[in-house]
């Protein structure tokens, strides 16, 4: 008796002296978080505790938020939970392979849903072509950007970013993963974002590269790309879910200029290579919702190169929605190369009271690029995806979220594109791509294996 009465003493003592330097909450179902509010000082997440955003939580200039691999961070619902990196701050989120870092829902595993919480944003101090901007859905007001192109935010490495995003009110919404001004010191490897809220990734402007990004299941946009963004994206992954669509008009990769259709100095010149864009549609499957819209939607003087890409599934095909749009690809400010997409009912368009036409669209997609036509998309041997190499199980066909493929075969080893890229083009002759006979994000190694997650709804956390 008395040996029991001292562990209660020293359980009593020992949760006392935690709860002088940290604060726990409930998720409903009595489990105990480490909360985070507020503006955090220099510290390290651990493994194995469970943290809680609440409210609009701040890593501000010199301060550094460490997290170690293995650790879950779930975002609180009730207060729209969002972790902003603000210029200066650092994250060191490296996780591995085998112990991937997560932010999720604070919701149980069946009842997550896309905006449960308000997602990640990193803000640097890089280069863009907006005057002291504010990033959205962040009260108060942050401003971004600077001079500096070699700023470090930080690392993100084998990070999963589920069910965040939120619009707060017509276009203005934080995204799964936000990133403005963020420069290119900052470090971006294997980052997944499932069932957003708005868009998956988005680059308000800034240098930071990245390799092995997917996006799954999204509301909006899978990859945003604008406020001239001069970085390099190469292994992409976009996977839509058939009813999930936003209203103002749902792609794979929507990329602008700025916020008008101005002259600026600074052009939106990133670089794509190697995606692969999986639309929602099969042709013996669930109807998919009307706002979806194109594989590509490009506007407003962007002049965005997408290489050695693959575009399938998608309603629309490319559109280009300002003359300004096509003389940047006319002229060769801007390059698509190597690309493959199949053919939807409306493959070209362009904006309205453009001289250019949809035909000269098409032109300068088929002097480097490929359009598969036809109807048979499923058919085995002989069907387009067959054709081009895919496996269907990579499309969500019939399947809810939670039926989703476990371990999809992205893996490509024969079909059309198998062959055909190239990085003989002065925008992909550099170092930082890894030079691929094959097109789209995958060749025979599937680098989703491991660390990715396809069913989160399912997840115990």
């Amino acid at each position: 008796m008395k040996k029991i009465i001292l562990l209660l003493l020293l359980s009593t003592l020992f949760t006392s002296c935690l709860k002088d330097d940290l604060s726990f909450g409930t998720d409903g179902d009595t489990e105990n978080y480490v909360i985070l509010s507020g503006d955090l000082n220099t510290q390290t997440l651990t493994k194995g505790v469970r943290y809680l955003i609440k409210g609009q939580v701040f890593v501000k200039d010199t301060k550094v938020l460490t997290i170690q691999p293995g650790t879950v961070i779930f975002g609180d619902k009730a207060t729209k939970g969002t972790l902003i990196i603000t210029p200066g701050g650092k994250i060191i989120a490296e996780g591995t392979a085998n112990e991937p870092i997560v932010f999720t829902s604070s919701q149980k595993a069946e009842s997550r849903d896309r905006g449960d919480w308000g997602g990640l944003v990193i803000l640097g101090k890089a280069k863009t072509n907006q005057t002291n901007p504010a990033i959205e859905g962040i009260n108060p007001p942050v401003i971004f950007g600077g001079a500096d192109d070699a700023d470090n935010s930080g690392i993100l490495k084998y990070v999963r970013i589920e069910y965040a995003g939120i619009e707060l009110t017509p276009n203005n919404e934080t995204n799964s993963i936000t990133l403005g001004g963020v420069g290119s010191g900052t470090q971006m490897e294997y980052c997944q974002v499932s069932y957003g809220g708005d868009d998956g990734f988005e680059w308000f402007g800034g240098t930071v590269n990245a390799k092995h990004l997917i996006s799954l299941g999204l509301w909006d946009d899978d990859f945003d790309i604008d406020f001239g963004y001069t970085g390099k994206i190469q292994f992409a992954l976009a996977v839509r879910y058939p009813t999930f669509a936003d209203q103002s008009g749902s792609n794979i990769i929507e990329t602008d200029n700025g916020p008008n259709d101005n002259v600026t100095t600074l052009l939106t010149e990133g670089v794509i290579s190697n995606l692969t864009g999986i639309g929602p549609k099969l042709t013996n499957a669930q109807a998919i919702n009307a706002n979806y819209q194109h594989a590509i939607d490009m506007r407003r003087r962007t002049a965005l190169t997408i290489a050695n890409s693959v575009f399938v599934g998608m309603p629309r095909g490319i559109r280009m929605n300002q003359q300004s749009v096509y003389d940047n690809y006319n002229n060769g400010t801007g390059f698509l190369l190597n690309n493959v997409m199949s053919a939807p009912s409306t493959t070209f368009s362009v904006g309205t009271g453009m001289t250019a036409t949809a035909t000269n669209v098409q032109n300068l997609w088929n002097a480097n690029n490929t359009t598969v036509a036809g109807t048979d998309f499923e058919t085995p041997t002989t069907g387009i995806y067959n054709t081009l190499g895919l496996n269907l199980n990579v499309f969500y066909g019939n399947n809810t979220q939670n039926f989703y493929s476990s371990n999809p075969t992205y893996q490509v080893t024969s079909g059309t594109l198998s062959t055909g890229a190239s990085f003989t083009n002065a925008k992909l002759n550099n170092t930082f791509f890894t030079t691929t006979t094959y097109r789209g994000a995958f060749g025979a190694t599937d680098w989703t294996a491991t660390w990715a997650e396809f069913i989160p709804n399912l997840k115990a956390y």
